[in-house]
């Protein structure tokens, strides 16, 4: 059991763990994937660095100053998020799983929506991005997960026992070695329908006939978890109040994932008000 649990490793959630552990709280940050921090060739407007500084290299010194300080860090996908009996929050990963009194999210903001013609025009009307959210209203029907990694088998899992018919699609990549679920590798054309999905056209002409199509290509964001655990969310963005609080007690979140002004010194300011945020939220709790 961990005080707090920190999904992300860029500036917001690596500020967050800091404060949390300078409080002498035992932290826990999950990270996975390139982060859109180590994309960036060069930084010559963040404060202290008057030569620049790269991308990569303010990564690997905020992981390393966390380190240094003794919050544990791991390089695992996080793959499901619940809130558990004794209202903690059990995060599962490729790897293990773990558990929080206070959880985090600091994923930066992912595009999930591929481009597929007819993604956009469908969603809401058979295209969904959250099994566990939309899952029930397939029941007895046949749907198909657009995905091949972690995330989408993990998605799949939801998915297997409330549907007629599963089919994971790959969308033109190799299918991972996995016996449990039917796979196409064939490359989507497009999501066709008339008022509601009804079927996904392949590149080669074949057609599969669904009612619902899941989209899981790459890892998990945050507004993905935030659906799961029933946090209000604007869009890709997950709303919070001034000190970072999500809608959900106990959940925070911080730096792109909340949208706004997308630089460093936000994430910074937003993941330092977090950690502070999460101890008082466990101090609260243990005096009550």
């Amino acid at each position: 059991m961990y005080d707090v649990i920190i999904i992300g490793a860029g500036p917001a959630g690596i500020s967050a763990s800091l404060y949390a552990k300078r409080a002498n709280k035992s932290v826990l940050v999950i990270y996975h994937g390139e982060s859109q921090l180590e994309k960036a060739h060069a930084i010559d407007n963040y404060y202290g660095f008057p030569e620049g500084i790269t991308g990569t290299e303010l990564y690997e010194n905020g992981i390393a100053q966390a380190k240094a300080l003794g919050v544990e860090v791991k390089n695992e996908e996080a793959l499901h998020i619940e809130m558990n009996a004794e209202m903690c929050f059990d995060v599962t990963t490729t790897d293990g799983k773990y558990t929080g009194e206070a959880l985090i999210l600091s994923t930066g903001n992912k595009k999930i929506r591929p481009n597929i013609k007819g993604v956009e025009a469908f969603e809401g009307k058979g295209v969904s991005y959250c099994a566990i959210c939309d899952g029930f209203f397939y029941r007895k029907k046949s749907v198909a997960v657009i995905g091949g990694g972690d995330y989408a088998l993990s998605e799949a899992g939801d998915l297997e026992n409330i549907v007629s018919e599963l089919t994971v699609l790959t969308n033109g990549k190799p299918a991972p070695d996995n016996e449990r679920y039917k796979f196409i590798e064939t490359p989507i054309k497009e999501i066709k329908g008339e008022e509601r999905v009804s079927a996904v056209v392949f590149e080669d002409g074949s057609e599969l006939e669904v009612s619902g199509v899941f989209i899981a290509e790459g890892v998990a964001g945050g507004a993905d978890f935030a659906k799961k655990i029933g946090i209000a969310t604007d869009g890709d963005s997950i709303k919070t109040d001034a000190r970072m609080l999500t809608n959900v007690p106990g959940v925070f979140a911080c730096g792109n994932v909340t949208g706004g002004l997308l630089q460093v010194c936000k994430a910074v300011y937003e993941g330092a008000e977090a950690g502070l945020s999460a101890v008082n939220y466990l101090k609260t709790k243990k005096e009550k």
